[in-house]
């Protein structure tokens, strides 16, 4: 079977379930090195491409496909894409001989108050039934597990708010369901010896309104009961923009999620009870796991995982080279080998932080989340291991070569295109450590950025190159 979506947040899950059921599975990915440290990387097939391009070679011999695709906020025209992305992969299907497509989407009733986020996944639904392929569309509520934007945006709002001003929709009633019977219900919907054909909507055992949801959190954490404060005025742009200050899901994801806060999403047909089978964890019980895995830095996928722009260019792409390319280079050479520099550079952001100009890459973080960027909330998935499509607080691994090579793309709104990379070179008495920042510009401004903060890079450059140097040295291995 094919799964689409394999390096994002569900299908990095599933694809170790359909393992485990002794299912072969081929993954098609846009990047395959954000797969090298998945522990099921071995036991799958991996194709390079994208659900709106080429997918001959990636649906050949394919009976079962899934469809866990989402582009939300990804561009203005992100519901669009999803379409056109949609009904190519159909037609491919279609001509591949692909028996059965299984796609998760989102609950909501089909009415003009439905958000363009669940109004899109409704019509990615319907556009890949329409064709001759038996569609099972399983429509999910909140999804509630470690690192889940969901789950991240309430678990932030909660922690970090106790007094909180909340628009209307705090008392939109929904039905949250665990993770962990997401997988169970799309495991379920592949097994099935029949093809299921039609919508069928998933939900857990309890339907409580948001403001509910926040309280249950709170207990479940420890934490003293929250105070809502409801007001009329609060608009979902700036809900949008205040999650984005306050969570770590940046603001271009937020407005489409808090968009779809006002529709009530709760399920209103039991059929999928009766062929697929109950829920089995209480919404009590998802918040308890959910908390200690995210607690423990177990999470196996986020919600970040997935590109932030994700039909960007990646640095090794072959358009990367060319045009106009501002740098800032600096070189050490130390004792410390290259394997020490390499673990020391990978170790930078998160709870680690960034050397002695942190002050000023916190105003940085704090500024991009002003104009909708995910500034450095994210922190890491691992404080010290790297993996390649990590996010490193407002960056991203792009590429990961030990002990050779460590380059971030910045995720950070700019005027451009940034990376920062580290080549650790060994010589007769230990290692030239090369720090290169690389700036693509975007017309004038794009130019005027990089001269105006210029002056700063020999501060947080300078202390940046020394600090990993100076923890090699420390470890001196």
């Amino acid at each position: 079977m094919l799964v689409t979506g394999a390096t994002g947040y569900v299908g990095g899950r599933l694809v170790a379930r359909l393992i485990e059921h002794d299912h072969v599975v081929r993954c098609l990915v846009r990047t395959p090195a954000k797969l090298a440290a998945a522990p099921w990387r071995d036991d799958v097939e991996v194709v390079t491409g994208s659900v709106g391009g080429d997918l001959t070679s990636a649906l050949d011999d394919v009976a079962v496909a899934v469809y866990l695709v989402h582009g939300i906020g990804a561009s203005s025209d992100w519901a669009q894409r999803e379409i056109l992305d949609a009904a190519n992969f159909r037609d491919a299907a279609v001509r591949a001989g692909v028996s059965r497509i299984v796609y998760l989407g989102g609950m909501g009733r089909d009415d003009a108050s439905l958000s363009v986020h669940l109004a899109s996944r409704h019509q990615v639904g319907r556009t890949l039934a329409d064709g001759p392929i038996p569609v099972t569309e399983l429509r999910a509520a909140v999804v509630i597990g470690s690192g889940s934007a969901s789950f991240e945006m309430l678990r932030y709002l909660v922690e970090v708010l106790p007094v909180m001003i909340t628009p209307k929709w705090v008392t939109t009633r929904s039905q949250p369901i665990a993770i962990s019977d997401v997988l169970d219900y799309l495991v379920k919907a592949i097994d099935i010896p029949q093809p299921l054909a039609g919508v069928f909507e998933i939900g857990g055992p309890d339907v409580v309104s948001y403001a509910e949801l926040m309280a249950l959190y709170a207990d479940v954490a420890g934490l003293k009961r929250r105070r809502l404060i409801q007001v009329p005025v609060l608009t979902p742009r700036l809900s949008s923009h205040w999650v984005g200050l306050v969570t770590p899901v940046p603001a271009s994801l937020a407005r489409p999620l808090v968009d779809s806060l006002v529709n009530e999403v709760v399920v209103d047909d039991p059929s999928t009870l009766a062929i697929l089978g109950a829920p089995t964890r209480s919404l009590r019980d998802a918040i308890t796991l959910a908390l200690g895995v995210s607690d423990r830095g177990e999470a196996p996928t986020t919600f970040t995982d997935a590109d932030f722009r994700p039909f960007r260019s990646y640095a090794t792409d072959p358009d990367w080279a060319g045009g106009t390319e501002l740098t800032d280079v600096r070189v050490l050479e130390t004792t410390a080998s290259p394997e020490a520099c390499f673990r020391a550079a990978s170790a930078i952001g998160g709870d680690h932080g960034w050397y002695r100009g942190e002050w000023l890459w916190r105003l940085r973080g704090f500024l991009d989340r002003l104009v909708g960027g995910p500034g450095l909330r994210r922190g890491r998935r691992h404080p010290t291991e790297l993996r390649v499509g990590d996010h490193v607080d407002f960056w991203r691994v792009d590429a990961l070569e030990a002990p050779d090579l460590l380059r971030l793309h910045a995720e950070m709104i700019l005027p451009g295109e940034a990376w920062l990379e580290w080549r650790f070179e060994p010589t007769t008495s230990g290692t030239r450590v090369t720090q290169r920042a690389r700036f693509k510009p975007r017309g004038l401004w794009g130019r005027a950025y990089w001269y105006g903060v210029a002056p700063f890079h020999g501060l947080v450059f300078a202390d940046l190159i020394q600090g990993i140097v100076g923890d090699a040295l420390g470890e001196r291995s």
